[in-house]
């Protein structure tokens, strides 16, 4: 982060008041994490409804931070330090006005992506699409929220040519929150599925949730959608701006077919890509091929960058393990990502075939209906044997359980069955584990 701002002009953009300190110092950077904070850092003292970081402003102050922003309402400046105060209504407004106002001192060309499933691998797509013709920013791991996308704005630099932030989403509004900060040039929606619904608590939530983004277009920008979606084609009708549509349909602006290497058609032309990526996959390379030409790129860019792009880890990563076959997908569990796995587990030549499955979180009242769901799909896709943990996943094991040709084995937590897993696994075979990844089912891989 290289701002090189004054206090003067920081604190007209946080429509704060200034409080001791000097008008004119320069300001580099900000953290909000007091442990890490430096003499060259000024502190943000984030307030959510469970913290209040103002209680660490005595640390920041021992450890040098010369200048802190922090809520007004409820605080006294304490008179012993020499430190500068920007004193602000929000804190967290405040650091999205700096955010939004760093965004538009750069003219790099912005894409901004959102989704229920996908977004996170199309932004990786995009980027090593992008990385082919220019200097690229995006935001790291999670920071896709309403403190992550600021942070990762404020990385942008004259150097960077592109940008590519992912716009994460568990409760209505969040879009509309983020994407006004990063005014995007390309807005890209993956897919309307049912995630966070504790929140949302229906899918039309989250259709008017993840359109939020085309709100905040940049002037001239171009909206980017998956015309397979069924929420997702009312965009055809709901949104009268500039747009590009991709998918397997045969309407489709920018349309795959249906190959064993990636290939799609756009504007009457066709592009092979000597790559494999399972269907998912070939809808979000093909997002991310949509979101490169919006931003104008070309297909030479398209290749390259699709060919180099390594896949995330945790996102059905592969291993050969004493040998057996691991599909490893614990960054995160919903129903539509669920039956994705188990599909390509269903599709796979080596068996057994063994599901290692764990609680799908935040479905709030539907919960119940989305486990015993994933019982009906494992049946479907001819799984040998299952071993499943967390309270949720109790109503799959209530349906599988007496479930003919199938072995289905239960507990609130793996490691009642981890040694009878083992020894299913010893004759190899191939085993998809999967689950949000608060149950941390990665665990099970290492023990295995």
């Amino acid at each position: 982060m290289k701002l090189n701002l004054t206090l003067r002009k920081i604190t007209e953009i946080m429509q704060g008041k200034l409080v001791g300190g000097n008008p004119d110092e320069k300001v580099l950077s900000f953290v909000t994490d007091s442990r890490i904070v430096s003499a060259s850092d000024a502190f943000i003292a984030l307030k959510g409804q469970n913290f209040d970081a103002r209680q660490f402003i005595p640390q920041v102050l021992e450890k040098g931070a010369r200048v802190v922003v922090a809520q007004e309402q409820g605080f006294t400046v304490p008179t012993n330090t020499s430190a500068a105060f920007i004193l602000v209504k929000d804190p967290r407004m405040a650091l999205q006005e700096l955010a939004k106002y760093h965004r538009l001192q750069h003219t790099l060309k912005l894409a901004a992506i959102t989704g229920s499933n996908g977004k996170s691998t199309t932004k990786q797509m995009l980027c090593a699409i992008c990385k082919t013709a220019g200097e690229t920013v995006a935001n790291v791991g999670n920071f896709n929220n309403q403190f992550g996308v600021p942070f990762s704005l404020l990385e942008i630099q004259p150097k960077h040519a592109f940008g590519v932030f992912e716009l994460g989403a568990s409760h209505p509004g969040d879009i509309d929150e983020i994407a006004r900060l990063a005014v995007p040039d390309v807005a890209v929606i993956t897919n309307v599925s049912a995630s966070h619904l504790e929140f949302f608590h229906d899918l039309e939530t989250v259709y008017k949730t993840k359109s939020e983004i085309a709100r905040h277009l940049n002037a001239g920008g171009t909206l980017v959608y998956n015309l397979d979606d069924p929420f997702l084609k009312r965009l055809e009708q709901d949104f009268k701006g500039k747009k590009l549509s991709f998918g397997f349909s045969p309407d489709a602006d920018l349309r795959i077919l249906e190959t064993d290497d990636f290939s799609f058609i756009y504007k009457g032309e066709t592009y092979t890509l000597p790559k494999q990526f399972e269907r998912h996959d070939k809808l979000n390379a093909a997002a991310a091929a949509a979101a490169a030409i919006c931003l104008g790129l070309y297909m030479n860019n398209i290749r390259q960058g699709l060919l180099n792009f390594i896949p995330m880890p945790m996102r059905l990563e592969r291993f050969v393990k004493n040998g057996v076959r691991f599909i490893l997908d614990c960054y995160n569990a919903n129903p539509a990502s669920m039956k994705n796995a188990l599909e390509i587990l269903g599709r796979e030549p080596d068996s057994p075939r063994i599901a290692v499955l764990g609680d799908m979180k935040e479905l709030g009242k539907d919960s119940a209906f989305y486990h015993r769901t994933v019982a009906q799909q494992v049946l479907d896709n001819k799984i040998d044997a299952v071993f499943l943990a967390g309270p949720e996943m109790h109503h799959a094991y209530e349906l599988l359980k007496a479930a003919p040709g199938i072995k289905a084995h239960y507990a609130q937590a793996p490691a009642a069955w981890l040694p009878g897993l083992k020894k299913a696994l010893s004759s190899g075979g191939t085993c998809l584990i999967k689950a949000s990844h608060s149950m941390h089912f990665e665990n099970i891989f290492k023990e295995i």
